[in-house]
């Protein structure tokens, strides 16, 4: 069984907004629901588990009455002080009806353009290995800083990716891999394979895809609106050709 546990937690303070960046509406729906509906349509995808603070639990079931289009939701988490213990809630709540040798789809909420594509070459690309997660190489020369004011060292860009959502990972061996760095050290981890990598997992590394970028500050957010009004528009194209 594969489930898909996704990330909806954050409070999005960094864009200085009232309401999380997840549950703004764009194209008449939450942010959200665009992972929902890829997640629910894919047919290897057999349940799905929601990270989701209790106020908005109610206004997320709302919407998954559309969008979880195959009725694949399976509960809500609760989050965690960083988004490290948020996953490992998840994952706590998952082994009540998963089997040990599932595999757990990390993805966040906020990465909308989610195509069936990479969660199909995820899933095919696990086989074999403890992990899976794929990675955009660097296009820039990379350079290393102690103190954030002086260069230390250039680094090979050759050997260096930008890690991406969604993650998958074989659930018990995850699992164990993160609650051995219970109770302070998960705090520290700021990369979902990163519990996984320090645990010697074995993890295999797909080619990203630069269009599921994720929404963390408001030019993300003005590049989704334009991508969603630019599809709308040819949408409607279609529809008038019909006529």
């Amino acid at each position: 069984m594969n489930i898909a546990l996704i990330l909806s937690g954050g409070i999005g303070t960094r864009m200085g907004l009232d309401v999380p960046k997840q549950y703004i509406e764009v194209g008449g729906r939450p942010i959200f629901t665009y992972c929902v509906e890829s997640l629910s349509l894919h047919p290897q995808i057999d349940a799905i588990l929601i990270v989701a603070d209790l106020e908005w639990q109610k206004f997320i079931t709302g919407w998954l009455g559309i969008y979880d289009r195959k009725g694949k939701f399976r509960g809500f988490s609760l989050p965690g002080r960083n988004r490290q213990l948020s996953i490992y809630h998840g994952l706590c709540d998952i082994r009540d009806f998963a089997d040990d040798r599932d595999y757990v789809m990390v993805h966040d909420a906020v990465r909308p353009m989610l195509s069936m594509k990479m969660i199909e070459e995820c899933l095919c690309a696990v086989d074999g290995h403890d992990g899976v997660m794929p990675g955009l190489p660097m296009k820039d020369t990379v350079y290393s800083s102690m103190d954030g004011k002086s260069i230390t060292a250039l680094l090979n860009r050759g050997e260096i990716y930008a890690g991406q959502a969604p993650e998958v990972f074989r659930l018990k061996t995850y699992y164990e891999a993160n609650r051995r760095l219970l109770p302070g050290h998960i705090l520290e981890v700021n990369g979902s394979a990163e519990p996984a990598v320090m645990a010697g997992m074995d993890i295999a590394i797909i080619p990203g895809d630069e269009n599921n970028f994720k929404i963390t500050t408001k030019t993300d957010l003005e590049h989704f609106i334009q991508i969603i009004e630019s599809r709308k528009d040819i949408f409607e194209e279609k529809q008038d050709d019909r006529l």
